[in-house]
């Protein structure tokens, strides 16, 4: 039964903590205060959140099965490499689902209407005939809409009486295809084989690692211009915190080249210590930003020309 607790992938529940920003965005700007948001509710979101996530990647491991077993890692999953039967997979599929929409409903009803959203996006991933994953371009952006799931999901926690900016929904979704599309070209990188590439994954065989890097760094323009427009709207202190986000973005694809790279793992991000660094200094920078006014940066928001001379 190990085989079958694997394949639901606990140890990717870290991902969830991108639920985290959502809530804390609800916080700041939807004018609910931090006391309304109690532990035990965003604990009951939290589980929700990894129980569907567990059933998408239940699936997931089942169909990827006959492609895995081209990959240098991948083909020692418990599918390949085990005798798994179908209908105990089926049925762990079912359990998770349900755990997770049966907590869902301890929230509200955007919130389930959310997890229900990120449970069909796991078989439209997943299932063919739709099964986007094998389509170039598409499979990235439709694996990395799932991020601003979890941030929609982090902020109905707090709040369903509205939505979250526009701007901030399209960054967090386009960083979030930024992100998938460096793991995708670390992978293709280790791989080294196009042909084989292809046999792991069919939307490999129309991609190369030009295009994959260039799709990422559009990606990555896309968010990072998107978060500008959020930041400097809702307060311009948070413009300081811009540095932090390009850096994180660099060292990502840094550290993307690297044969064995931590990019084509997140769940183990936590252990590379140059990029946990990073976003503890971006966390705090972006705390200092909510708590301190400075004010010698409303000149980058006025109309008025700066005047020469005194003219």
């Amino acid at each position: 039964m190990l085989n079958y607790l694997k394949i639901a992938r606990p140890d990717h529940w870290v991902k969830n903590i991108f639920i985290i920003p959502g809530i804390v965005f609800a916080v700041l700007l939807s004018g609910t205060g931090l006391a309304a948001v109690s532990p035990a509710r965003v604990l009951t979101g939290f589980f929700a959140t990894c129980f569907i996530a567990s059933a998408n990647y239940v699936i997931n491991e089942w169909l990827d099965a006959p492609f895995d077993r081209f990959h240098p890692i991948k083909k020692n999953r418990p599918v390949v490499a085990g005798n798994m039967k179908f209908s105990l997979v089926m049925t762990e599929y079912a359990l998770f689902a349900a755990a997770g929409i049966l907590l869902s409903l301890m929230i509200n009803r955007a919130f389930l209407l959310t997890e229900l959203w990120l449970l069909v996006m796991g078989v439209v991933y997943n299932v063919k005939p739709l099964r986007s994953k094998d389509v170039v371009f598409l499979d990235v952006l439709s694996e990395s809409v799932n991020n601003m799931i979890r941030l929609l999901l982090g902020w109905f926690i707090v709040t369903d009486a509205a939505l979250p900016p526009s701007s901030l929904l399209l960054g967090y979704w386009m960083g979030g295809a930024f992100l998938m599309a460096i793991k995708r070209f670390s992978e293709y990188h280790m791989i080294g084989d196009p042909e084989t590439a292809g046999l792991y994954r069919r939307s490999f065989a129309f991609y190369s690692e030009k295009s994959l890097m260039a799709s990422a760094f559009f990606y990555g323009l896309i968010s990072t211009f998107s978060i500008g427009v959020f930041l400097i709207k809702y307060r311009i202190e948070y413009l300081l915190a811009m540095p932090f986000i390009f850096l994180l973005f660099s060292y990502y694809v840094y550290i993307s080249f690297d044969l064995d790279s931590a990019a084509q793992k997140p769940e183990k991000l936590y252990k590379d210590k140059m990029l946990v660094l990073i976003l503890l200094l971006l966390v705090a920078v972006f705390l200092l930003s909510t708590f301190i006014h400075m004010p010698f940066l409303d000149v980058l928001v006025s109309n008025e020309l700066i005047r020469i001379g005194g003219r």
